[in-house]
């Protein structure tokens, strides 16, 4: 496995973790895709001194040891090199023997260049790509990006990275879903109202302006993370849960999701959409500065470091039903998790009294966790109606998301893989609300860090 771009801290913090997550929890058949597995770092900077201690400490991060972790440890090194560079591509070949897998922790805009290098040498006979978001920076350089990764290998063998298919709560929706009597005979817009997405955060900026300041919440987040988990959530029964059929529902699914255009559904706007960026505030009695005043933010960029837009699935099944995805950094109170509202009841006997709101169904992220609120009663008065709520833990797995990426990468399995078509699909679905921003229609609000957004959102 080589990895370009290995002295960032996407590597150092979820890549080799996720790599010794597969040593700890993974099991026989994970031990054998990790036998003489030989990790090579690279980058433009000589990082080669400190590469095995990097190595080491991400396995010990996860407690990663043993013979295996041993093996791979010894074999690790680290080359100096431009991946952009012809002759240093051939030096780095020179070492391989046997599979080759590149893993893309780099720009867009660099991974088409390094593309185009690849297409004239003679690469290994099975060689497999892996990159991570965001896969384009619009539907057009998408399409091109897909376009020069295919001349250097076929699809099949393309990994485009999105550890929130490998999320506990995402892998559980597609599980409960279509295996639960109950769920899968009300999965619809018959039975629910509206779906929520929601991933917050209470990190802020954290030094990473070079790239956040020009993406923002809504690519970021939503128009690659969420965008997968509404598919999930949406999507028909695939008839088997391998690549193909998988990814073609999802494929299907998004093919067919828009900006909402049903009547309006967030506060104070009559949009799809709105954004907000955080303003000077407290989280967890940490100081944190107003956003345009953090170092290297270019204030006239507009970046909005809180998004939330509706959509609309435009078939039989979720006509109707708006899917609300939001993401936010310096959320004091973070919400991570997908919410399912179902319908009141059409009728209700008069002489009751209570809270008799509709059922909720919530699969948390973080924790992950899955919880049935329901309307019952057997409060103080016979009639008297009172919400209980049914829930428990999700099973947590050692492999981490990201250690669910790397078994697929290695064992040539692009079931939880973007597909092509799918990341050329998600950026067609957030323009029109990238245009209507750009053009200053929606505006730019303004929240306190360490609350819970902007107070017109309420």
């Amino acid at each position: 496995m080589l990895i370009l771009g290995a002295s960032g801290d996407l590597t150092k913090r979820l890549l080799l973790p996720g790599i010794g997550s597969l040593i700890v929890g993974g099991d026989a058949s994970d031990l054998e895709l990790l036998d003489g597995l030989r990790i090579v770092g690279s980058g433009r900077s000589d990082k080669g001194a400190e590469w095995q201690d990097t190595v080491h400490g991400a396995f010990t991060q996860v407690g990663a040891d043993g013979d295996v972790a041993e093996a791979v440890l010894h074999a690790t090194r680290y080359e100096q090199a431009d991946p952009t560079d012809a002759d240093d591509w051939k030096r780095l070949l020179s070492g391989v023997d046997g599979d080759l897998v590149v893993y893309f922790a780099l720009p867009p805009s660099v991974v088409v260049k390094v593309a185009g290098v690849l297409q004239d040498l003679d690469l290994p006979d099975h060689t497999v790509l892996a990159l991570e978001k965001p896969f384009g920076d619009d539907a057009d350089s998408a399409t091109a990006l897909n376009e020069e990764l295919v001349k250097v290998v076929p699809e099949e063998r393309i990994h485009r990275v999105d550890h929130f298919l490998g999320q506990r709560a995402a892998l559980a929706m597609l599980a409960t879903r279509f295996n639960n009597r109950l769920l899968e005979s009300s999965w619809s817009a018959d039975d629910i109202e509206r779906v929520e997405i929601v991933y917050d955060e209470k990190l802020g900026l954290e030094g990473r302006a070079g790239y956040y300041d020009t993406a923002g919440a809504l690519r970021d987040m939503l128009q690659s993370h969420l965008l997968q988990v509404l598919a999930v959530t949406a999507c028909e029964a695939p008839a088997g849960l391998d690549p193909e059929h998988l990814r073609d529902s999802l494929a299907a699914v998004l093919a067919v999701t828009k900006p909402w255009t049903g009547a309006p559904v967030f506060a104070n706007t009559d949009g799809p959409s709105r954004r907000a960026r955080y303003t000077a505030g407290e989280v967890d009695g940490e100081q944190v500065p107003d956003y345009s005043a953090e170092p290297g933010v270019d204030p006239a960029n507009g970046t909005e470091t809180l998004a939330q837009i509706a959509l609309e699935v435009d078939n039989a099944r979720w006509a109707g039903v708006p899917f609300l995805l939001r993401s936010g950094k310096s959320i004091g109170d973070p919400a991570n998790e997908i919410l399912v509202h179902y319908r009141p009841v059409r009728f209700r006997p008069d002489g009751q009294s209570g809270d008799g709101s509709a059922e909720v169904l919530r699969f948390g992220f973080k924790p992950p966790r899955i919880e049935l609120r329901f309307t019952s009663g057997g409060g103080d008065m016979p009639f008297e109606l009172e919400p209980v709520s049914i829930s428990g833990a999700l099973p947590k797995s050692p492999v981490t998301e990201y250690g669910e990426v790397v078994r697929g990468v290695l064992g040539d399995d692009p079931t939880l893989s973007i597909r092509g078509d799918v990341a050329v699909q998600c950026w067609r679905i957030v323009q029109p609300i990238l245009d209507s921003w750009q053009r200053g229609d929606v505006p730019l609000d303004e929240y306190p860090a360490g609350s819970e957004g902007p107070d017109a959102w309420s």
